[in-house]
This record gives structure tokens, sequence and C-alpha cells, in this order.
């Protein structure tokens, strides 16, 4: 895989000429909206594909290796006719494979809405361990609002994808409600009802496990939702069930506001098997323009997340989005929520030059609209995703996440399979 950033004055077939690849599987590979209209500063995956390369005097299947980058056993298993890695001979034409996969093995958690587009979610299910369909509201009663999750839970079970039910506080039609927590938290009565309806869901819909997103917790709360999660994991384990939860994003033990301080990094670490951070929004909708999701402040909440639960259980997440702002920008003012093949569709139409903030390691770009009003956009794309990926790996996370898989993102999985084997459980 080859991460291109275009130039000016390049054009798809320039790129093909200069990495031997056609370019008709460029526009395929990354769904090019209109393969012949590019911006400035837009990223291209290459994927190389099995080459053919003509042996030449003085060449050996080592040296050949170490010039595409692969293993000379890669090549061996691809050419059965060489015999013995010695046998090769000038002029012998040999099939060169892709690149070996760099990183490893990592699991992938995908968040869909029940109305997710079907053929966007089996195109997306090859690259996903688990995905947590979205979500089952809680009730102060301990009931639950159902949703229609039938269909892709059998199409993702059919893909060897486990599927995930999840449970929230939102109010209907509302946001995450602190109340609606509260009263779940504070009465064992209605723990025992919200479990039971819970696993009854999880054993008639054919669930693999269960996520637990409970936000904007009171602070006096947190130890309430502490012994909730001892209830439910002692509860669904036995039962073969796995138990996820979703955490705010934090620095430190003690960070103060609603968001953060009714989860405990240790006890959520120590009772579930995964736990997903919620490392995005640092750009959001009534926010300040910036990038959604910042490298080097995501790097700050992985590196107090791995002092306290196991890195093998965190998930990191990742947006699968980004915004567009009005400037100058004005407090209480929404941005708009781009899709980021969206975003560069923009960035093309508008004639602007998508720039890459390092600090971040995010694109950007900015342009003005019919009426002559300024915008900026901060987007992902094959870079910022590529580092993000590999900050995970670095810091030996489990995996990642994404929120949500909804949209179709074709240099994500690209990238993605590209780096790593993605696990699967069924």
């Amino acid at each position: 895989m080859i991460i291109h950033v275009v130039r000016p004055g390049e054009s798809l077939y320039s790129i093909g000429q200069l990495y031997n690849v056609p370019p008709f599987k460029i526009a395929d590979d990354n769904e090019l909206t209109d393969p012949s209209r590019l911006a400035v500063g837009q990223t291209l995956v290459i994927l190389e594909g099995i080459r053919k390369h003509r042996v030449m005097p003085g060449e050996s299947l080592y040296s050949i290796a170490m010039q595409y980058g692969v293993t000379v056993q890669s090549i061996v298993d691809m050419n059965p006719q060489i015999t013995s890695p010695m046998t090769i001979y000038p002029g012998q034409i040999i099939d060169i494979p892709s690149k070996t996969k760099e990183l490893g093995t990592i699991e992938v958690n995908g968040y869909a809405f029940p109305n997710i587009d079907m053929d966007v979610l089996k195109k997306t299910l090859p690259y996903l361990t688990y995905l947590s369909i979205f979500s089952y509201e809680v009730n102060p009663d301990g009931t639950l609002n159902t949703i229609e999750d039938e269909e892709l839970i059998k199409v993702a079970r059919e893909a060897g994808v486990a599927p995930i039910m999840v449970i929230t506080n939102l109010e209907s039609g509302g946001g995450f409600s602190s109340d609606i927590a509260r009263s779940i938290l504070s009465n064992e009565e209605i723990q025992e009802t919200l479990i039971n309806n819970i696993i009854n869901i999880l054993k008639e819909k054919n669930y693999y496990g269960l996520d637990i997103d409970f936000e904007y917790i009171y602070p006096e709360d947190r130890e309430l939702y502490n012994d909730f999660l001892r209830k439910v994991t002692s509860r669904l384990k036995p039962l073969g069930y796995t138990v996820t939860t979703a955490l705010a994003p934090k620095i430190s033990a003690d960070q103060k506001g609603v968001v953060y301080e009714g989860h405990d990094y240790p006890v959520h670490g120590a009772l579930v098997d995964h736990v997903v951070i919620m490392t995005y929004e640092w750009g959001y909708t009534y926010g300040p323009p910036l990038a959604v999701a910042p490298i080097n402040e995501v790097e700050k909440v992985i590196n107090y997340a791995i002092t306290e639960i196991p890195s093998e259980k965190i998930l990191m997440g990742i947006p699968n989005y980004g915004y567009d702002w009005t400037l100058p920008y004005v407090r209480g003012t929404a941005a708009k929520t781009v899709t980021n093949t969206g975003a560069v569709d923009l960035a093309v139409n508008v004639g602007a030059a998508i720039q890459y903030d390092q600090q971040s390691q995010a694109p950007f770009f900015t342009y003005y609209d019919s009426d002559g009003k300024q915008h900026i956009v901060w987007f992902e794309d094959a870079r910022s995703i590529e580092s993000k990926l590999k900050l995970a790996n670095r810091k030996n996370l489990g995996g990642v996440s994404y929120w949500t898989i909804n949209r179709y993102f074709p240099q994500n999985w690209l990238v993605l399979d590209s780096l790593f084997n993605i696990k699967k459980y069924l």
C-alpha cells in the first residue's frame, strides 16, 4: 500500500504511470466519484496487486523481495515453478505478491444504526470483528425500547462478525440522560428487571455480547455504576456473553466534568472484556473548528488509559465523519456534518487545495460559499487513518472502534486491510 498525495497538475493517468498501476484500478479501489477531477492534497491509496517481474542478471530472490517489500517465501508461494530459491534465471518472469501485512492482527468494532444501507454493511463486514448495533434505549423502569436489528444480526453472523447489543441512557428523541441513568443505578429492583430484559434479548436475537454506553453519569453515581457493572458481568459472563463499555476520553483519574467523572477506568478495565474509548469530538457540532480526533490529543488519552486498563482490552475510537464550519466561528452556531468522501468531493467542486496539519495529523481545507462566507472543513483521510492505526499498534491496543460505519469510507478499509489481519471469533 502506498498513500499518494495529489500534486498540482497530476491526473489519475499520470499517477497510474508513476506506480505502474492502471488508473481505473486506482479509481475503483478508492471509489472516486469523478475520476477525471482530483483535488490538490487529496489522498489516493495505491494497492500494488500482483505484479510481473523479469529477472535481471545478477538478481536473486532476496534482492527482488527487498525491492518490492515482500518476503522471499511469499514469492516462492506464489510461483510454484520455483522449486528452489537458487533456481531463478535471467529473463524469467515471476509474479510478485502484494506487500505482506505489516502489523499483525487487530480487533475491529463498528457501530451501526439499524437503518444502515445493507450494501454498505455487507461491504464493511469483512473488516469487522464486532458489529455493535445502536441502540436499545433504557427506560427509567428497566424496560428497553426495541429496534429492528434482526436482519443486521443475521447478515453479521453469516459474515463471521460477532453482533453486539448496545444499551444506552438516551432519552427518546433526545440526548444522554443523567436522570435515566440514576433511576437505574439507584434501584436494585429496576436493575434486576433491566438485566433480565437484556438476557432475554441476547438469547432471543442471538447476540454475541453486550455494550453498555451509559454517558453523563452524575459524579456522585460513579460507585453505583461500578456496582451495576459488577452485577451485569456476574450474570452475563457465566452465560458466555462478552461485556463492553464505552468510556469518555479521560487524561487523568480526577478529570472534572459530568462527561468524565462517572467513568472509573480501573474498575471498567478489571470487570469487562473490552472498553471502547471515545477518542473523538475535540472538534464537534457546536464547538470551534478543530480536527475531530487530533492524534496528539488522542495519544494523551491512550497514554493515561493504558496505565489503568489492560491495553489488550482497549478499542480506540476512530470517527468516520468530519465537520464544515462557517467562519468566523460564532459560539453557539452549528457546524455541518460531512462524510469523509463528501469532504473530498466538496474540495473538488469548490477548487480548494487540501492541507494537512502535522500536529493533529488531520486534513482540512477552506473555501468560500456562494454567499461569500468562508468555511473550514476538517475530516479524515488515508494519512490520518494510518496515523491512528499505527498509534493503536504502538500502544499494543486490542483494536479500534469506528463511529459509525453507516457511510462507506473506502480509503479507511484499504489502509486497515493493508496494515492488519482482522480477528474473527465466529
